[in-house]
Order: C-alpha cells, then sequence, then structure tokens
C-alpha cells in the first residue's frame, strides 16, 4: 500500500508499540496492585531473561545506560591517574563515565569499515596507566571484541563493552557483552529494546564483580543505613522492567525485520547506481558479526551530507547524523590531549555519516521513498552541475 504524501519518520516508536498496548497496560496494571515500584519480582524476572539471552551468569538492573558505564568503572576503582581507552566517535556517556571519576579518556580511531574502535591502535595506545578499555559495539555491530578481549588479557585490563545499541548483536555467535569483565546495556525507547522512559542493565560472568555493581548501584549500602563504599542511587523501576519483558518476546523478531531492512537498502542502493559513482558508500558488515541494525549508516561523499540530509527533510524523510562532532573536539573534553596522530578516521566518519530509518515497522513503500529521495537529490545536484 502506497503513502506517497506522508512523511517518513527517522524513529517512530509509536508503531512499534501499537500493537503491544494491551499488554503493556496489563503488565502496568500489575505493578500498579503490587504496589512494587522498585525491585519487584518483574527486575527480578528481567535481569534472568537478560542474562540468559546474554549467556552470562549475572545481570544487574540500573536506571540508565550511562549509569552502567559509571558503575562499572566504580566497581573496577578507577579514578585519578587512571588511563581509560575509548573511542571519541560515540555518544557522550561512553566518555563522560571516565571524567566524571577524575580518570582520563585514552582516545582511539575507529576502523574506517565498522566505525568501531581499531583494535590495532587500541593495543598502541595501552600504558602502565590503563585501567579500562571501553570498546564501543556501534549501531548494532559488535567491535572486534575477540581481539580487543586478547589484548586486553594479555596486560591484565578488564574490559567494559558498551552494548548500548547491541544488545542481541554477537561476535563469533557469542553475545554482545558476554566478553568482557562487564557489559553496558542501555533501554532508551529508541533502542532495540527500549522502554518507556530510562532504563539499563549490566552483565558479567564474575559473581563477585556482580555483587559489587548492586552494591555501587545502590547508595553502597548493605545492610540498611550501612554504607561500605559511596555508590549512587541507580535503579531500573518496576514499571519499566514489566514493560520491558513484554517487548522482549518480540526482540528477535524485531531484529529480523530491521536486517530485512538492511537487506532491501542495499538492494535498493546498490542497483541505484549511487554506490557505483562513489557519491555514497553502504555500511560494513563483519562477516564475524551479527549484526542487529540499530542504526543504518550510510556515508556520503565529502561536501554533500549536510545538503542531502536537508534536501531528504524538504522531502519529508527523516535521518540523523550520529555523530556530528565526536568526542575528542567537545568543548567539554578539550583539556583531553589527542595521541600527535590524530583521529583522522573519527572526524572523516563525522562528516559524511548519515542514518536513515531503519526501525522494524518501515514498510517496503517507505524505503523505497527514502532512497528515491535520495536518488532525486542527486539528479538534482547532477543537472545544476551541468
Amino acid at each position: 500500500m502506497s503513502h506517497p504524501n506522508q512523511s517518513v519518520p527517522l524513529l517512530d516508536v509509536g508503531r512499534g508499540n501499537a500493537p503491544h498496548r494491551e499488554e503493556f497496560l496489563d503488565a502496568i496494571g500489575k505493578v500498579i496492585d503490587s504496589g512494587r515500584f522498585f525491585f519487584g519480582p518483574d527486575v527480578e524476572e528481567l535481569e534472568r531473561e537478560i542474562a540468559t539471552y546474554s549467556q552470562v551468569e549475572n545481570a544487574i538492573g540500573c536506571a540508565s545506560g550511562s549509569d552502567a558505564l559509571l558503575l562499572a568503572l566504580m566497581a573496577l576503582e578507577i579514578g585519578p591517574g587512571d588511563e581509560v581507552i575509548v573511542p571519541s566517535f560515540t555518544f557522550f556517556a561512553s566518555v563522560s563515565c571516565i571524567t566524571r571519576l577524575g580518570a582520563t579518556p585514552v582516545f582511539v580511531d575507529i576502523r574506517p569499515d565498522t566505525f568501531n574502535i581499531d583494535a590495532e591502535r587500541m593495543e598502541s595506545a595501552i600504558t602502565s596507566r590503563t585501567k579500562a578499555i571501553i570498546p564501543v559495539h556501534l549501531f548494532g555491530q559488535c567491535a572486534e571484541i575477540d581481539r580487543i578481549c586478547q589484548v586486553a588479557a594479555e596486560h591484565d585490563i578488564p574490559v567494559i563493552e558498551d552494548a548500548a545499541q547491541a544488545i542481541g548483536a554477537a561476535y563469533n555467535s557469542r553475545p554482545a557483552g558476554s566478553w568482557g569483565t562487564v557489559g553496558c546495556f542501555s533501554f532508551y525507547p529508541t533502542k532495540n529494546l527500549g522502554g518507556m522512559g530510562d532504563g539499563g542493565m549490566m552483565t558479567t560472568g564474575d559473581a563477585a564483580m556482580a555483587d559489587r555493581l548492586r552494591l555501587y548501584a545502590a547508595h553502597g549500602m548493605r545492610p540498611r543505613y550501612h554504607h561500605h563504599v559511596v555508590g549512587i542511587n541507580s535503579r531500573l523501576d518496576t514499571f519499566q522492567a514489566a514493560v520491558l519483558r513484554v517487548k522482549m518476546r518480540y526482540l528477535d523478531a524485531g531484529v529480523e525485520a530491521r536486517q530485512a531492512n538492511a537487506n532491501r537498502y542495499r538492494e535498493m542502493l546498490t542497483d541505484s547506481g549511487l554506490v557505483d559513482s562513489g557519491q555514497i558508500k553502504l555500511p560494513y558488515r563483519d562477516p564475524s558479526a551479527f549484526h542487529v541494525w540499530n542504526q543504518y549508516s550510510i556515508r556520503v561523499a565529502s561536501g554533500h551530507r549536510d545538503k542531502l540530509k536537508a534536501s531528504l527533510a524538504d522531502q519529508g524523510v527523516g535521518t540523523e547524523i550520529y555523530y556530528p562532532i565526536p568526542m575528542h573536539q567537545q568543548k567539554c573534553f578539550a583539556s583531553i590531549e589527542v595521541n600527535r596522530d590524530g583521529l583522522p578516521e573519527t572526524e572523516a566518519a563525522s562528516a559524511q555519516i548519515l542514518n536513515l530509518p531503519i526501525y522494524p515497522e518501515l514498510r517496503i513503500d517507505e524505503q523505497t521513498r527514502v532512497v528515491e529521495s535520495i536518488c532525486r537529490f542527486y539528479a538534482s545536484a547532477a543537472r545544476a552541475a551541468a
């Protein structure tokens, strides 16, 4: 069915939630009736379900993906004088967790194909002060986490997986969040498993680490009013857990739909001739990775990205730039030194990347419209240049 006059939004959370409205209301109603708005049975059940899904022994709920990263560093006692390796091409939370504790981010450049941290450059950035590595599984595709963990183990450095965009992703058939010392997930509404507000989860195979994460997430308090460490207040509330348990039932089907959309984009954009002409470059899929496509990210030839984005907006097609300003160029991180070689791949990606709609409910006619709108922009640009 064609809808030629309707816009194509970048995201449509309401469309994804609508079919499950009654299930949500039933789950939320039970929480209301129980009165257990924190630490209710849905929280424990969701933790078990996420642990099983991620093939780890322990999962610990928290208030957000940002808190998950912060708590992981706190549990590792990261602080002033310590260095933490992290990519600059990421969301703010991957880096702010480091500086909040007085530690120093060491920015490492990305691979130009996957947009994920370059494992070789990561290894060369390790010093005696390196106390953790935070690889980001960006856009739903795992970094080279086998190589990263191997290098980290050789130097006895813990790995914190930022899997905020990558629940259900895997590398060599092993799930994201099961490789490192701690895996960190976000349930922000636009994630593949998105709640109705903030929420996060930490995964670990280490029971002692799981215990420390729980302690730090509860004011460092155990038993009540006895504080062993200076923790924070970071809880996954029972309403969010109840909603997320409903959505867990549909997570794999949603991933399959995203993968089908990604394959369709590849076919359509390849057939358009824009790839062969070098106007755009399609996302690379690492053959070792199970990609869950939280984002579909094309590269646009230098100088055209912002014009293409504006043209698509004029044509009713929503897009976004993840991320237009890398972390090492943010004002709040201006004092952090970057190695003498700089971060050229990071800066190139920030100048060229454009993210297209990819959510599971995206219709074929909407994808067709997205691609036709891109083609229309380049056809117009060609006529103007003639």
